[in-house]
Order: C-alpha cells, then sequence, then structure tokens
C-alpha cells in the first residue's frame, strides 16, 4: 500500500542536513523526491566519515528513498532542466544562501512562473534579512545562539558545552517537513501554493524554547518561582556507575524515596509534598540526601527498585548497548539491508507508523547521478540529446 504522500514529487537542491533529511522523511512517506547535486563532489556529506562504496553513513542517514540527478546548475540548460522537473513537482526545497537562487533564476518567482502552485521551501541559517543574513552558519553557531549551549552544564563541572551532535539542523529539517505537509495540504483546501521559509535560527529557537526558556517566558512581577528543568537533569552517580531517574509528582518522589530505602521522607513535610520540595532550601537539602542515597547503591540492582516503584529510569547505554536494547529491537526501530555499492547497513525506521498509508524506509540512499538517464528520460530527453548534455558538460 502507498504512503501518505504517495503521487507528490519534491525537487530537492539541498545539502548537509537541515533540508535532506526533511525530505527524507517525505520519501519515507511515500514522496518521489529528486535530488539534485553539482558534478564533481556534489553533496558534501557524500565524503563524510565512515564511508564505503562511494557512499559515507551521514549520507546515507539523510538520503534514502531519493533519486539521484546530477547537473551543472552555473549551465543556463541545467537550469531549464530543473524547470521542467519543477513543471511536474510540488515541492522545490532550497537551503542555499539569500540570493543565491535568484542569481540563478531559480528563486521563487522564477519557478512560480513555470509551476504557479508551486510550494518553494527556503532554509536559511539567519533568515532573508537582517544583520546576520550573509554570515555563513553551521549547526554548533546555531546551538551558541539559542541557549542549547548555555544550559549543557553539568553543576559539578559548571562549563557549558555544545551538544554533541546537530540538533539545530535536526530540529530545522523536522520544522520543514511539517512546515510542507501543511503546505500541501492548505494547498488542497484552495490556498495555492506558496513560499515557505524557515531559518534555522528560528527552528532551533522554537525547539529549545518550551522547557528551555521556562525562566524567561513570563514578564513582570509576581512569578512563582522555581528549578528550571536545565537545573533538574543530570545523570546520578550510583555505588558503580550512574543511572537516570526523573520523579515529578507526588507519588513518584515517594516511590523514589522508597525505592532508596527511605520512606521515612515521604511523610517529611519539606520532601513529601511539592509545595515542601518547590523552596529553595528544602530542594537543595533533598539533592544532598538523595546524592548520598543513589551512591549507596549499585545501578542494576537500584534501577529494578525503580523500575518496580514505578518512577522513571533508565540506564546509561552505550551506542552499541542502543543497537541491542530489548525495547529497540522490539519495536524494530532499527533494521538491516544491503546497499548494492556500501555493503550491510543499519538505518532507523521511520517512526510515526500508519495504520492505512504505511510509511516504508525508501530505497538506498542513491550513488551520485545514479538516476541521471531515468529521470531525464522521463523528461522526454533522448539518448541523444542526453550524449549532447554530456559533450556540454551540462550533465557528467
Amino acid at each position: 500500500m502507498p504512503g501518505p504522500l504517495a503521487g507528490i514529487r519534491i525537487v530537492d537542491v539541498s545539502a548537509i542536513l537541515s533540508g535532506p533529511l526533511a525530505t527524507m522523511m517525505l520519501a519515507d512517506q511515500g514522496a518521489d523526491v529528486i535530488k539534485v547535486e553539482a558534478p564533481g563532489i556534489g553533496d558534501l556529506m557524500r565524503f563524510g566519515p565512515f564511508r564505503r562504496g562511494n557512499l559515507s553513513a551521514f549520507f546515507a542517514n539523510a538520503n534514502r528513498g531519493k533519486r539521484s540527478l546530477v547537473v551543472d546548475l552555473g549551465k543556463p540548460r541545467a537550469r531549464e532542466i530543473v524547470k521542467d522537473l519543477v513543471r511536474r513537482a510540488d515541492v522545490f526545497v532550497q537551503n542555499w544562501r539569500p540570493g543565491a537562487a535568484e542569481r540563478l533564476g531559480l528563486g521563487p518567482d522564477d519557478l512560480r512562473a513555470v509551476k504557479p502552485d508551486l510550494i518553494y521551501v527556503s532554509i536559511s541559517g539567519y533568515g532573508d534579512s537582517g544583520p546576520y543574513r550573509d554570515r555563513r552558519v553551521y549547526d554548533p553557531i546555531i546551538q551558541g545562539l539559542t541557549g542549547h549551549v548555555a544550559v549543557q552544564r553539568n553543576p559539578e563541572f559548571p562549563v557549558p558545552d555544545l551538544v554533541r551532535n546537530v540538533v539545530a539542523d535536526k530540529a530545522s529539517a523536522y520544522t520543514v517537513a511539517q512546515a510542507i505537509t501543511a503546505a500541501l495540504f492548505a494547498r488542497e483546501r484552495g490556498a495555492g501554493g506558496q513560499h515557505v521559509r524557515v531559518p534555522m535560527i528560528d527552528a532551533s529557537l522554537a525547539f529549545f524554547w518550551p522547557d528551555g526558556m521556562m525562566a524567561h517566558t513570563m514578564i513582570g512581577e509576581g512569578v512563582q518561582t522555581g528549578p528550571t528543568l536545565y537545573e533538574i537533569y543530570r545523570l546520578q552517580p550510583t555505588a558503580d556507575g550512574h543511572l537516570i531517574y526523573f520523579a515529578a509528582s507526588d507519588a513518584e518522589m515517594h516511590g523514589l524515596f522508597r525505592a532508596l530505602g527511605h520512606p521515612e521522607w515521604c511523610g517529611d513535610p519539606r520532601f513529601g509534598p511539592i509545595e515542601g520540595r518547590r523552596l529553595p532550601e528544602n530542594f537543595q537539602a533533598l539533592g544532598g540526601l538523595l546524592d548520598e542515597a543513589f551512591r549507596s547503591w549499585k545501578t542494576r540492582e537500584l534501577l529494578g527498585r525503580l523500575v518496580a516503584e514505578q518512577v522513571a529510569a533508565g540506564a546509561v547505554l552505550s551506542l552499541e548497548e542502543v543497537i541491542a536494547d530489548p525495547q529497540v529491537r522490539h519495536n524494530g526501530a532499527i533494521f538491516e539491508r544491503d546497499h548494492p555499492a556500501a555493503g550491510r547497513m543499519r538505518e532507523p525506521r521511520p517512526a510515526a507508523r500508519f495504520e492505512r498509508t504505511p510509511a516504508e524506509p525508501g530505497r538506498p540512499a542513491p550513488l551520485h547521478g545514479e538516476h541521471n538517464d531515468e529521470i531525464l528520460s522521463e523528461l522526454g530527453i533522448s539518448e541523444a540529446e542526453r550524449a549532447a548534455l554530456r559533450a556540454e558538460g551540462v550533465i557528467p
């Protein structure tokens, strides 16, 4: 059965992660995504580490389910080919620096002239205007500007640190994927095509905001304060390692106290009711008592006691242990298959499970220009014409 986006075609000229990951999610949901790349290297992530058979892990993890077309957009004939693709498409996605698309003649006005109801998506670092408009940008820069780095502090070693994965790019990708489906839905209701703009700084800040900016949401006097989540979140040392727990309600806190062997804390007015725990002096006192109690238990034994008391708790898994985790395996969250060039690979299954229109992992990530002949043939470009295009350097 086809996925929920079957019949939708996306022309994707984006690179790295913010655009490619977004369009890969849509490909998993059934969209036909044509990835347009330049000759030579193409998407820089093709040449990342952990590479085999001319395919890197990073590229493979953001580009499955797509077809690859390689054309030199510096040549007018290549740009005409892209416009011809757009005539038959629903969505165009680019994450070039502001102004680059317009200089190529592939801006929103240019493409809507050939496809009036096109959903045109621009992903940028900072937006189309403003003091940072022309700055180069990568994920860690956006992390620093949107609060992620400021709260990455272990209280015992209060030095800020980066989130050690590309969280800003991925927040942008999920924002883009949702925005595209919303724009397509609006088009079905008669809104027509539109230009969707997603600055990474905005997407990352919106992703961070719900919990990260709790202390900076309400303005003025009379705000009842308390600990923020970034002050509470931490690894908890045990007698032989670490574990992670989180207890919010009174019932969960009382379960925590019992699991640690201190049921008497449940009736202590400083610690038992949430009103007592919210007071700064009690919060600090309880923190010290909890730390001492945790350090008296071995990790495995205490984890079993916490689970038995219905307290949210878990181990700190290595990356190898994540792959082998029984719940991950039960869910089928990771699957294996053979890539024709790169060999055996692991991939995550699409997280959203559709009852009637299943989203299945698309074909393996394409090799550079793998589908040139296939796509150009669909545009009516004959074998002889393709040979001429190769001679002119329009295609490799």
